[in-house]
């Protein structure tokens, strides 16, 4: 029997992690910006690295802190065969071994520290995770080269830590690099944008984000890898964890529950919220999944084009339901499930309860009076 997204991946490797991972999928006109500003011999003092989630941001800015390590110190190629052609530097570079082990002193990485009683990170970077950056960056390097600081996402830091950080943007010690990275950089002070060079990666390509799936899990089929580069636009860090969650399998699961509609099959709606609520992190991405569904159903009624299919036949029941009520109903429709999603944290709801309500919103809709 053809095993689904979530089964494959026990028997698989997962991709390295971002500061062992030197495959870097597309993104490679910002690797020319970098290097050109390398080149220059007037190389930024900080930049601010944006994108989703997922789209190589980390493995983006380690790169680019081995190459500058190893340039920066002589121990790179420049000078040997002229100007660097990409930021590539060796897995078995004595830079690149340091960093892989976290072991590099010219290395600081900032982010959210670690949790022992809840086991998780904590929610936000804060003031003692940035203070020491300053006087990190004003120690001689321990090569002589460089020293590099990245900030594992700086819009995760409260007031504090930013107004911290910003001290040490507005007088930068010589030979030092600052990566910010950053989800949503309309987050950050006004201030830590404006003294940051930008540097915005684009959504990979469904080709590509196929690409990475596959390496990570080659039994996967095709049909399945593609199912999830479109659930995660672009991002090949969320269609993994797709899949690592078992991800397609609800989604298949929702469009075959919507398929019944005007009427729902309760059972089979029971059986999906169950089996949804199952995982830590269940209800999170089903409301995720429902919503970024429901979404593009209503884009796809108000500008009357049909998206990317995710599994086959999505469209012909996109059609379907928008036909049996106005849009302006199904905006409210989609206001009032998104409201409740967001109770059900903010107030502890019955989970299960919380999936069923959006479902039965649709129905209600729907239903032929």
């Amino acid at each position: 029997m053809k095993k689904n997204a979530a089964e494959t991946l026990a028997d698989q490797a997962p991709l390295p992690e971002p500061h062992a991972n030197h495959h870097l999928v597309g993104h490679e006109a910002s690797e020319q910006e970098v290097l050109a500003s390398w080149a220059s011999g007037r190389m930024h003092h900080a930049w601010l690295i944006s994108g989703k989630r997922g789209i190589g941001k980390a493995t983006f800015a380690y790169r680019l802190a081995r190459f500058v390590l190893a340039e920066g110190s002589g121990q790179g190629a420049q000078g040997l065969f002229g100007p660097p052609q990409s930021l590539d530097i060796p897995a078995d570079h004595p830079v690149s071994r340091r960093i892989a082990q976290g072991a590099h002193p010219d290395l600081r990485i900032v982010q959210r520290q670690w949790d022992e009683k809840k086991k998780r990170r904590k929610g936000e970077i804060v003031i003692d995770d940035v203070r020491s950056i300053g006087t990190f960056l004003s120690m001689t390097s321990g090569d002589g080269g460089w020293r590099v600081v990245v900030v594992d996402a700086a819009d995760e830091m409260n007031r504090n830590a930013a107004n911290a950080l910003l001290k040490v943007l507005e007088e930068p010690p010589k030979r030092s690099l600052l990566l910010l990275l950053a989800h949503n950089p309309a987050r950050l002070l006004p201030t830590i944008r404006s003294r940051c060079r930008r540097l915005t990666l684009s959504p990979l390509a469904d080709e590509q984000v196929v690409t990475l799936v596959r390496s990570a899990m080659p039994n996967l089929g095709v049909d399945d890898a593609q199912s999830l580069a479109h659930l995660g636009e672009g991002s090949a860090g969320r269609a993994l964890e797709l899949a690592e969650a078992g991800g397609l399998e609800l989604y298949q699961t929702m469009i075959a529950l919507l398929r019944g509609l005007p009427r729902l099959d309760v059972v089979g709606l029971h059986a999906f919220a169950d089996h949804a609520l199952r995982g830590d992190d269940g209800f999170r991405m089903t409301a995720e999944l429902f919503l970024w569904w429901f979404g593009r159903a209503l884009a796809a009624g108000g500008r009357g084009q049909a998206p990317v299919e995710v599994i086959p036949g999505e469209n012909a029941l996109v059609r379907t339901l928008m036909a049996s009520a106005p849009l302006d109903q199904w905006v409210q429709v989609w206001e009032k499930v998104n409201r409740l999603f967001e109770r059900a944290d903010a107030v502890n709801l019955d989970k299960k309860q919380v999936l069923i309500s959006a479902f039965s919103a649709i129905e209600r809709l729907v239903r032929p009076r």
